[in-house]
């Protein structure tokens, strides 16, 4: 299996972003490459296993490169923020990112690209019985968590915990305290543990998929910061109209089937419509 594409960039990248810091997905070109057919696009690297293909298929449309970076969004902001770095399009987890790079000038405008759900996961056939969430306050329970995971993998579930009022139990009964939720999945799988919260994504995961049971989780019990992502034009496009042809592809039903099948709600999906009114995601 090849290295998370998040983990890859950060390795690369330390903690400074600088301006010519790209990760290109082989057989695409280099941002040093870049000529007037070849579009920088970054995003969170949790969208990657969306964008990825998404890339690949507006590739083959339209014959214009991507040179894709797939990253923690924190980093990536925070380089766009104040390290002055560049990049083309950028599609953010957090709409407070999106927010600040608008007020700030480096993002154009934005829209509505797609949304998270969080669920739990048991080993097949649920040998604990998990119905709720509340059920990780019952004894015996064994649950995994990640309260070291870089945000918002680890952080949002632990609020999950919180909310539903079983975050005391979680952490004191755990028998896996990981740092990648990823590597924690496997966890769950074998039957070291009874219980975790993940996002449906990682369950969609080559890896992972047909592997572990799922049940939902309420969406009051949801941090809703992570919950949405969103896509935008940075003034930094030197071919503005591919730029824009791009994201009109990445928010096409075309360019959206990869987002469902990678496990997230696409913005423009009946579901997706009613979670851009319920979090007020709309560019101002």
């Amino acid at each position: 299996m090849t290295e998370n594409p998040r983990r890859q960039f950060l390795k690369s990248a330390g903690v400074a972003l600088g301006a010519s810091l790209a990760f290109a997905v082989p057989g695409h070109s280099s941002s040093t490459e870049r000529n007037s057919s070849s579009l920088q696009v970054w995003s969170c690297g949790g969208l990657a296993e969306a964008m990825m293909p998404a890339n690949a298929k507006f590739t083959e449309k339209n014959g214009s490169d991507i040179a894709y970076t797939g990253a923690f969004a924190g980093a990536l902001g925070k380089s766009l923020l104040t390290g002055g770095a560049q990049t083309e399009v950028f599609a953010p987890r957090v709409l407070e990112l999106a927010q600040k790079l608008k007020a700030q000038g480096k993002m154009l405008h934005y829209t509505p690209l797609c949304y998270t759900r969080y669920v739990m996961i048991t080993p097949k056939g649920n040998p604990a019985g998990i119905e709720t969430i509340e059920d990780i306050n019952k004894p015996g329970i064994k649950p995994v968590i990640i309260p070291d995971a870089s945000p918002p993998g680890g952080l949002a579930s632990m609020v999950i915990l919180k909310k539903a009022g079983v975050q005391e139990a979680a952490i004191k009964n755990a028998v896996s305290k990981g740092d990648c939720v990823q590597t924690s999945v496997p966890d769950i799988i074998s039957g070291k543990g009874d219980v975790a919260v993940v996002e449906y994504r990682l369950t969609q995961l080559p890896q992972f998929k047909g592997k572990v049971e799922i049940i939902d989780i309420s969406e009051k019990h949801y941090p809703p910061a992570p919950i949405p992502f969103t896509i935008g034009l940075m003034k930094w496009a030197k071919d503005r109209e591919l730029a824009e042809e791009y994201i009109k592809f990445i928010l096409s039903d075309a360019g959206q089937q990869f987002f469902q099948m990678a496990g997230f709600i696409p913005a423009g999906s009946e579901e997706g419509k009613r979670l851009t009114a319920k979090y007020g995601v709309k560019d101002v």
